[in-house]
C-alpha cells in the first residue's frame, strides 16, 4: 500500500497528523470519511501520482493514527473548521501554497469548510457522497431519520462509545478485507478498536449537529459561497438521489461553478471503483 510514498507525522499546532504523500505537479489533498483513514485512497492516490500530481493523504485529527485534541464542551475541537485549519497548516508544511481538495463522506464537509474559510488556497474542490450538513438537517424527514439515525445517536453522550466498544467489528460491519484490501482493512480495524479514536470520531458528529451547522448557517446569511470550480461525485448504490433527488440542485447555491456525475459504486467509492474515481478526478483537475 502506498509504495513510493513518504509516511510521516507532521505537527500542525494542536495535534500531529499522520500523512502519506508523493509525486510532483499540481498538489491534491485527499480527505477521507468515517470510519476510514487516509488509507482508503490507496488504490486512487498512485493513479493520480502517475498522472502528474502531488498527492497528500492525511488521517484527519482524531482519526486513524493522527493526534486526538483535548475535548471541549461544544465539541469544537473536532469541528470542520478546526480540521480544515489542520489541513492548511499541513499543506504549508509540505510547501504547497495552493492546492486542489477532494473530500469524501465526513471529509467532504471538511473540504467545503476549507474552500469557504480559505478561498485563496483552494484551486479546485471535489465533494463526494454528501451535501452540506445544514442542508441535510433542513431536509431531514422520516426516511433520513431511519436510514441516518447514527447522526443523532452519535450525538448522545457516552452511550455510543459503550455501544461501539462492546463489539466494534459488528458495529462497523462494512469494514471487510474483501472490498477494502488487506492492509487497508487492518489499518481501519485498528482504528475502530482504539477507544480514543472512536471517541474522536463521535465528536466529529457531535460537532456536526452544533458548531458545524452554525458555521454553515452563518455562511448562508453572509452570502458566502465556494469561489473555485467544484465537482460533485456520488455513488449510484448509495442513497444521495433517493434522499435529495438531484444532488446538484442542493449544492448549486453553495458552489456556483458546479458540475457533477454519478459513479457506479457503493458508498466507499475509492475502494470499490477506484479506476472510475481516478479517471473522473483526472478529467476535472486538468479541465
Amino acid at each position: 500500500m502506498f509504495e513510493g510514498f513518504i509516511d510521516e507525522r507532521i505537527g500542525v499546532g494542536e495535534v500531529q497528523l499522520r500523512v502519506r504523500h508523493a509525486g510532483r505537479g499540481l498538489p491534491v489533498l485527499l480527505i477521507h470519511g468515517h470510519p476510514r483513514t487516509g488509507s482508503t485512497w490507496h488504490r486512487v492516490a498512485p493513479q493520480l501520482v502517475h498522472a502528474g500530481h502531488t498527492v497528500v493523504c492525511p488521517d484527519m485529527r482524531g482519526y486513524g493514527r493522527s493526534g486526538k485534541a483535548a475535548l471541549r464542551p461544544d465539541h469544537s475541537q473536532q469541528s470542520k473548521r478546526a480540521v480544515a485549519g489542520d489541513m492548511v497548516r499541513l499543506m504549508a508544511a509540505l510547501g504547497h501554497a495552493r492546492f486542489a481538495v477532494v473530500g469524501h463522506d465526513r471529509g467532504c464537509y471538511v473540504a467545503l469548510r476549507l474552500a469557504l474559510d480559505h478561498p485563496d488556497l483552494v484551486s479546485r474542490l471535489v465533494v463526494m457522497d454528501g451535501v452540506p450538513i445544514s442542508e441535510a438537517l433542513a431536509r431531514c424527514d422520516a426516511t433520513f431519520a431511519r436510514d441516518w439515525y447514527h447522526w443523532f445517536f452519535f450525538a448522545q453522550p457516552d452511550k455510543p462509545e459503550r455501544a461501539i466498544g462492546a463489539d466494534p467489528d459488528a458495529w462497523y460491519d462494512s469494514v471487510r478485507p474483501d472490498t477494502m484490501g488487506a492492509e487497508n482493512y487492518r489499518e481501519v480495524r485498528d482504528a475502530i478498536h482504539d477507544e480514543a479514536t472512536v471517541r474522536a470520531m463521535l465528536e466529529d458528529y457531535r460537532a456536526g449537529l452544533g458548531v458545524d451547522r452554525d458555521h454553515e448557517e452563518a455562511d448562508r446569511r453572509a452570502g458566502r459561497t465556494v469561489r473555485c470550480p467544484t465537482l460533485l461525485l456520488w455513488s449510484t448504490r448509495d442513497d444521495m438521489e433517493a434522499l435529495y433527488g438531484d444532488p446538484l440542485a442542493v449544492w448549486r447555491p453553495w458552489a456556483p461553478d458546479l458540475r457533477g456525475e454519478p459513479i457506479e459504486s457503493g458508498h466507499h467509492v475509492a475502494e470499490e471503483n477506484p479506476d472510475a474515481l481516478a479517471q473522473a478526478l483526472r478529467r476535472f483537475l486538468v479541465d
